[in-house]
């Protein structure tokens, strides 16, 4: 088993973190409580932050970044196991708080940064370096397009999110959507494990999840990935049309010209942009860009 039983933490004269009495005690004594507005939801169910440990498959040379990293709960497990651990925390009071109950771990390092405007490379040079994260509900979209679309993304994101866009982003097809196709562009997403919203203080009013994206080279080269993605946007522009319609709609072309970009694409024109596959939309993107070529 992973990590420290609570004698093994009271012996190292820790907080545990993971004990709401305790971590209400700590908030009081430095005059903070949740905040709302930066989606400050605490994890207080060891077994579930040992999950996610468990689910990043920390080796002993690994180099974690962390965002959002809040009371450092999950920054001192992730230390007990890797190299370096670089925790993110924009919040200049919890920033003074994890200063304090990271302490007694040299190898994690603080940086005051909102996590949009960090460039990875502005900690890890070129080293390669997974992401970990207990994510504010409010910002995992961006968090996602911020590191998959970078020029240096994390090889491996293990995360908690809503559990309904969880299921959003491992989707397949038939029920693909629109963050979905944006996230296994990049990188095969799987649900590791359903957090009941009694893990966290304050109680959210839904549920979470512990998902975990093995990160792989996208098919495209970044200079195509814009007309790659405006076309699934296109295509889902207007979800209960037909494929031909929604993408002469959202291409602004003719509709002769969709039915034939889609029948040399091999895709009924028929069908509706939750049921295509990523290899579909990329053979679509492919005909798309040799008819457009060839004019």
């Amino acid at each position: 088993m992973l990590g420290s039983t609570r004698d093994e933490l009271e012996l190292h004269g820790e907080i545990d973190l993971t004990n709401v009495h305790e971590l209400r005690n700590l908030l009081h004594a430095h005059n903070m409580r949740p905040n709302k507005s930066f989606g400050q939801n605490f994890l207080i169910d060891r077994s579930v932050l040992l999950k996610i440990v468990d689910a990043a498959e920390i080796e002993p040379s690994d180099e974690i970044l962390e965002v959002g990293a809040g009371t450092g709960v999950l920054t001192r497990e992730l230390a007990k196991h890797a190299k370096r651990v670089v925790a993110v925390e924009l919040e200049r009071d919890m920033l003074q708080l994890l200063a304090k109950t990271t302490h007694g771990y040299q190898n994690v390092e603080l940086v005051a940064r909102n996590l949009l405007f960090l460039e990875p490379t502005e900690v890890f040079d070129q080293t390669l370096y997974k992401l970990v994260a207990n994510l504010p509900y409010s910002i995992t979209g961006p968090t996602f397009r911020h590191f998959l679309e970078n020029a240096h993304p994390p090889r491996l994101i293990v995360v908690m999110v809503q559990f309904e866009v969880a299921q959003r982003i491992v989707a397949g097809p038939g029920a693909l959507t629109m963050l979905g196709v944006s996230i296994q562009f990049y990188g095969h997403p799987r649900i590791v494990a359903r957090v009941p919203a009694r893990a966290f203080y304050p109680t959210p009013k839904v549920d979470s999840a512990i998902l975990r994206i093995d990160v792989h080279p996208p098919p495209l080269p970044q200079s195509h990935r814009d007309d790659f993605f405006r076309i699934v946007q296109a295509g889902f522009s207007e979800k209960r049309k037909q494929l031909h319609n929604s993408l002469t709609h959202g291409l602004h072309r003719k509709n002769e010209d969709l039915r034939a970009w889609l029948a040399e694409a091999e895709i009924d024109c028929g069908r509706r942009a939750e049921t295509l596959s990523i290899e579909e939309w990329l053979r679509l993107w492919h005909v798309v860009e040799r008819m457009n070529g060839s004019k």
